[in-house]
């Protein structure tokens, strides 16, 4: 059994056993299914997120291997990832609590606890703005976000970490430097349980992150000059000899039309654009 408590959680859940705590917590509720929950709750002046995975069995395990996807099968999974992105210096959610009892991978009981990165928007959010009004985007602003994005995903990778839900909805930045058009500030990397970390992150999956990075980003304008711009900062290369690996770069366009298809059911143009939701209702 592993187990970390705070010491504010454990004034806030007392003598109570932690798994049952986690397990019977209440709160706002974002996910429920496939024997996880995620939920937010508060207690002594504090805000949090939950994590809570009672062992997804078998069948679940089998189903996500046959249609070659890994499965998630507890909560420490996400520990090691926010350990390791802080550990390569970039910012990320802060651990309250996390345990995990038995042996059995498909039964295994686990939960993580952050606190609430209150008062924070995701790029996604930001960029939703930007389409309501164009002219509140200063180009400098623009910039200064795809370099950020860019040394962000370069510093991940290269610290062996790949996040898989690589999307710009899982950056955070602060309210006040939304406002600000500050680029400077805490950039928060989060929702990391399906991340992978090792000593070198293989091609393939550099390839899918960057992909769904790209198809994230088809709704608020991205230029051929801005895809540059990422493409120079990710690699930490000038431009000439970044575009040489040329196979990075159109596996993650690949990778990026193969979402926009399946998302959409419509034929994606270069830059990956659209206005409204094309094709299916969503």
């Amino acid at each position: 059994m592993k187990l970390f408590l705070r010491d504010d959680i454990v004034a806030l859940w007392g003598d109570r056993d932690p798994f049952d705590q986690a397990a019977e917590q209440e709160g706002e509720i974002f996910r429920a299914r496939e024997g996880r929950r995620t939920l937010r709750f508060a207690g002594n002046s504090r805000s949090y997120f939950l994590k809570y995975h009672g062992g997804i069995g078998w069948k679940e395990i089998f189903k996500n291997l046959t249609q070659g996807k890994l499965p998630v099968l507890g909560a420490m999974d996400e520990v090691v990832a926010i350990d390791a992105v802080r550990g390569a210096g970039l910012d990320t959610m802060t651990i309250a609590a996390y345990g995990s009892r038995g042996r059995n991978p498909a039964s295994v009981e686990s939960f993580i606890v952050t606190d609430d990165l209150v008062g924070t928007l995701s790029l996604e959010d930001l960029g939703e703005r930007w389409v309501k009004d164009p002219q509140a985007l200063p180009p400098t602003f623009k910039r200064a976000l795809i370099e950020r994005v860019g040394t962000i995903a370069r510093t991940m990778h290269g610290a062996g970490i790949n996040h898989r839900d690589f999307y710009l909805a899982h950056f955070l930045m602060r309210d006040e430097d939304a406002v600000a058009n500050n680029a400077d500030g805490p950039l928060y990397l989060i929702d990391l349980h399906r991340s992978q970390v090792r000593s070198q992150v293989p091609r393939r999956w550099r390839i899918k992150d960057l992909g769904g990075l790209y198809f994230s980003t088809a709704r608020f304008g991205m230029t051929h000059r801005d895809l540059l711009r990422f493409i120079r900062s990710y690699s930490g290369l000038p431009l000439r000899q970044a575009l040489a690996d040329d196979n990075i770069w159109s596996g993650a366009r690949r990778e990026a039309e193969k979402i926009y298809r399946r998302y959409f059911e419509v034929e994606p143009k270069l830059p990956l654009q659209f206005n409204e939701h094309p094709g299916k209702d969503i």
